[in-house]
This record gives structure tokens, sequence and C-alpha cells, in this order.
């Protein structure tokens, strides 16, 4: 070969190699990182491979460890789409840049500009998939339920020794003092987080169910817990798990002011995901009727499509209830003035 013609075949040679797809592109795959950690979600992925005939690999672990695990990989990451679950852990990835833009007319129509981020500048965006509530338990034979119909009540003296709660430190809570922050101004909010931390029943510990049995045994007078943790109980086939379910009620916050707490899962695509044209059909299918039902028949989770029908009775039980319209973004962008409270008050 001469040289001339070797040149214009490594020429070749190093333009096909650069426009080769990544290693870990391949078609018919999709690489799922998730934090939903329910089990329920198999028949979910499941359907979007029988309808689509793409399979899911999935790596399912913590948020925190997942997003640490996408900064060690950086560009070389194989992950296509993100799921984590509560608005404060989305925000920290979208501002660390790992997500992509999504210009998706499906997504744009089905998913409320409420639940789902704007361009940060960065090009950077994510998704609602589902929406729970942050509401009130309280134990029926010992509290009167006037006394817990808003957050703001929590902190009433006639509670004194008798709130439980996770760690302030838990994204949940972050998401929810976050939000009143935002509602009530932050110097009100720690105010209110003071006054909560000195009705405390307990020093915080456990998750939220663990919050819903202290209530239900007495331990507790009142406690704050995500509706699906509830509605997991009403719907166990454990019929200790049902008693406890009944012997608390349930107060859906702030009806008459801003509405009740409203915390999302959330999904994205990954900003060097190999299989992007997969992600984003997988986004749309987590926004498609079949997949909404899911979440909520599955995991107890409202529809962040407000269309689909709700086939869950224990859920549907709870009610129609006002829900707070405060963006989730914002709600997420809050939790850096709901940790300093948090540290100030001592709600950990």
């Amino acid at each position: 070969m001469s040289r001339p013609a070797a040149s214009a075949f490594l020429a070749a040679m190093l333009a096909a190699a650069a426009a080769a797809p990544s290693a870990y592109a391949q078609q018919g795959v999709l690489n799922l990182y998730s934090a939903r950690h329910y089990q329920t979600d198999e028949a979910l992925y499941a359907d979007f491979t029988r309808q689509t005939g793409i399979r899911i690999n999935r790596i399912e672990a913590g948020d925190e460890a997942l997003l640490e695990r996408l900064r060690n990989e950086g560009a070389n990451s194989p992950a296509d789409v993100i799921l984590l679950v509560d608005a404060a852990r989305l925000w920290k990835a979208q501002i660390d840049g790992m997500f992509q833009p999504v210009a998706s007319p499906v997504l744009n129509q089905r998913i409320p500009p409420t639940l789902r981020s704007k361009d940060d500048g960065k090009g950077s965006e994510w998704f609602g998939i589902s929406t729970r509530a942050r509401v009130i338990v309280y134990n029926k034979a010992k509290v009167d339920p006037a006394l817990v119909q808003t957050y703001e009540d929590l902190a009433r003296p006639e509670l004194k020794g008798k709130v439980c709660t996770r760690s302030g430190a838990h994204p949940y809570m972050l998401s929810l003092i976050g939000a009143l922050s935002e509602h009530l101004g932050a110097q009100r909010a720690e105010q209110w987080a003071s006054g909560v931390v000195a009705n405390f029943a307990r020093s915080p510990r456990g998750g939220d169910t663990d919050q819903i049995r202290a209530v239900a045994t007495g331990e507790c007078g009142v406690a704050l817990t995500n509706t699906y943790y509830l509605v997991r109980l009403m719907r166990s086939d454990k019929p200790a798990d049902r008693e406890v379910a009944e012997r608390v009620g349930v107060a859906m916050p702030n009806q008459k002011s801003f509405g009740t707490h409203v915390n999302i899962s959330g999904a994205a695509v990954a900003r060097n995901a190999p299989n992007r044209a997969n992600a984003v059909r997988f986004l749309e299918y987590l926004a498609s009727d079949s997949a909404q039902a899911y979440l909520a028949d599955g995991n107890n989770e409202w529809p962040a499509v407000a269309s689909v029908r709700v086939r869950n009775r224990e859920l549907e039980s709870l009610g129609k209830f006002r829900a707070d319209d405060l963006a989730i973004a914002s709600i997420g962008r809050a939790q850096v003035t709901a940790a300093r409270i948090i540290d100030r008050v001592g709600w950990r």
C-alpha cells in the first residue's frame, strides 16, 4: 500500500473509531441506576421490556451510593437512566451535572410543570414519575385530631412529649422543612422546628413505618410519615400490620392554607447515557397510563399524570386533598436552608 493510500486508510479508521458508539451502547438495552428498592417495580420493568423489546440492566442502591458511583465513573459511566427518590436528592444530582436535557413533547405534555425541573443553565433536567404526601398520623385514642390540622400544629405546647419523627437530616424531612421555609420564611420555619424539637417524645430514630408503629402503641401521640408507608400497612396480608394502621388516624395538613406537602420519585437521562434513545423511550413509558397505574397499584403512590385512574382502594381511602403546588424544584433548592435549620435547632 502506498504512503498516501495508507494515510487515507488510517484516517478512515480513526474517523470510524471516533464515530463508534460507546462500549456500553447496545441495541435493545437500557442501563438503569435506581434508588427505588420496591419489589413491585419488577412488574413495571417487565412491562416495558414486553412492550419495547428493550432489556433492562439494573443497579439498585441508595441515592447517595448511586450518586457517588456516577461521580467515580465520570464520562465512562454506563448509566442511561437515573431513578431517585425525593426532590432534595434530584436537586443535588442536577446541580452536580449528572443529567442531560430531554426534548420530549410526550413528557412535557404528560408531566405537570410543578413536577419537573427547569433548565438550570447546565442543560440538565428531570421528571417526577410518582407522588406521595407527607402527612400527620395520630393515636386515635389519645390525641384530638383538631390539634394536628397543620404542620405548624406540631409545635403546639399541647403536644409536649408527644411528637415523633425520623432524623431531620433525612431527605424526606429536609424537603418538608425546605418547603415550610419557602412558605413561612426561614426565620418562622426555624422557630417552628425549634418548637417541634421541644415536643419530642423521644430522640428521632427509625424510618416512617417505625413512627407509625410508635404512634399505634402509644409511645408517641403524633408523627410524620409518607403516605405509601401507611397504605402499605393497610394493604398488608399480616393482621398485625393492619391493626397498626387501624389504630392511627390521618390528617392531611394545611388544607386551609398552602396544602399538604407532596414529594416525588423522579427520573432523568444520565449525562453520558450510551443508549440515549432507549433512555428517553423509558422515561416516556414511565409517563404512560400503564406505568402510572403500576406505580399507584404496586407501590401505593399517586400518579404524576393527573388523568390516570387509581385502582388502589386503600390509597383512595385517604380521600381527595389539596396538595401544595410549590414547585418540586424549589423544594430541592431549599434543602440548603433546611439543613442549616436542623443544625441550629438540634433536630438530629
